[in-house]
């Protein structure tokens, strides 16, 4: 049987663009993580480290869906350039201002600025649709990309430089890695998607949320990425209590290794069932694999748990993407996948804040109970996608004729 995954890259320029994004992507890991780090080593507060990293999250946040919707309106190449320099120059004044003791006020004004940081892992998602759009080879190229978000994630954080160089050496790398990511992409004329104008016969360039399901998709995504981020701290405080603090990243690794096998097995399936329902089967699985975790006694249970709670993470991120690129309009396709993106990256924030106060509360189990619930939640927000999703697909298979054959195999 043909590699479904050589097949991606048979189309010119798609190697050199992925390679691209994945550097360039690098940082959404390394930059939250190393801002911690680096002032928790400077200044010795770790309640400071801990706000301007969440300040720096959430203006990314708010930045990266409406640096998308330029990007829709006016193409990657004029867009990503002056929106990855002003995060790098904000980067920068930061790093001068730990090192230098400025006012604790410059360092939120940094974060706030570097937050322009371009959502990359979604640019990179909009050339694979431009590049094979309308093929079966999309949901391929959509399970690689989770994939590839996977090792991101374990990769970025595990560079431990501040602590083994010195404090601003994550960060430094983040903002370098940035910077060459995206002067290796721009480049790319070939692969980089054209900028469509809005069929609704001069109706304005509204929001990707205004209309259709994305609101709801990017909430399952957030629900969903609270379960990553209280894995995350919980596996930390479980190891902790157990006396082997080093475990941890074992365990992360290992759900790591779940939700990424998962994600390059389901990217070689060929679908049948609609896409709706394979939503409502992924987040359903989700939930029910958040169970074990209430009967975990030592390293080895807690590692056997969430390997198979990351079993359906990946499937339900690429069926998330499948969705909005079905259901959003072509023109705002990137703000739309941006949305997506930032839901889960909301998630994973809104998971380790509320997991680690159940944990100072509760213990581990405390977290587990937020995984729980967590995972109860994006089986609602799929049932209560079903009828709009179905909905938005008819109207898509309507407005797409060129696209036709696929959408009455996804309904």
């Amino acid at each position: 049987m043909a590699n479904p995954y050589g097949a991606l890259f048979k189309a010119p320029g798609s190697a050199a663009f992925s390679a691209a994004g994945f550097v360039a992507r690098m940082p959404l890991s390394m930059t939250g993580i190393g801002i911690i780090t680096m002032l928790s080593q400077m200044r010795g507060q770790y309640g400071l480290a801990g706000a301007v990293s969440a300040t720096f999250t959430l203006s990314m946040a708010l930045c990266g869906p409406q640096i998308s919707r330029v990007v829709d309106r006016r193409g990657q190449s004029r867009v990503l350039l002056p929106a990855a320099g002003l995060s790098v120059i904000a980067m920068g004044v930061l790093l001068l201002c730990a090192r230098y003791d400025a006012p604790v006020w410059t360092l939120f004004i940094s974060a706030v600025l570097a937050g322009t940081m371009p959502n990359m892992a979604a640019m990179v998602r909009a050339r694979w649709t431009h590049v094979h759009r309308g093929s079966d080879r999309l949901h391929t190229a959509y399970s690689l990309e989770s994939v590839v978000d996977e090792l991101t994630f374990v990769v970025g954080p595990a560079v431990a430089l501040s602590t083994a160089l010195f404090p601003e050496a994550g960060p430094l790398v983040a903002v370098v890695l940035l910077a060459l990511g995206v002067l290796m992409l721009v480049p790319q004329k070939r692969t980089e998607p054209p900028v469509l104008q809005p069929t609704d016969d001069g109706a304005p360039n509204v929001s990707a949320l205004r209309g259709g399901p994305l609101v709801v998709l990017a909430l399952t995504l957030v629900a969903g990425g609270t379960i990553v981020g209280t894995v995350d701290v919980v596996s930390v405080a479980f190891a902790e209590e157990q006396g082997s603090p080093a475990a941890a990243g074992i365990v992360l690794s290992v759900y790591a290794i779940g939700s990424a096998g998962a994600g390059l097995v389901f990217g070689a399936l060929r679908l049948t069932v609609p896409l709706p329902r394979l939503l409502l089967l992924s987040t359903a699985g989700t939930a029910l694999t958040t169970l074990p975790l209430l009967l975990v006694g030592g390293i080895a249970t807690l590692s056997a748990a969430v390997f198979f709670s990351g079993l359906f993470f990946a499937p339900t991120m690429i069926v998330v993407m499948g969705l909005v690129e079905r259901t959003v309009p072509p023109a705002a396709l990137t703000e739309g996948m941006t949305w997506a993106i930032t839901g889960l990256s909301v998630g994973v924030a809104l998971g380790a804040s509320v997991s680690g106060g159940m944990v100072d509360r509760f213990g581990p189990s405390g977290g587990f109970a937020v995984a729980i619930a967590a995972g109860g939640a994006t089986v609602l927000l799929a049932l209560t996608a079903q009828g709009p999703l179905n909905r938005s697909l008819r109207a898509s298979a309507v407005e797409r004729p060129a696209d036709e054959g696929r959408a009455k195999s996804v309904l």
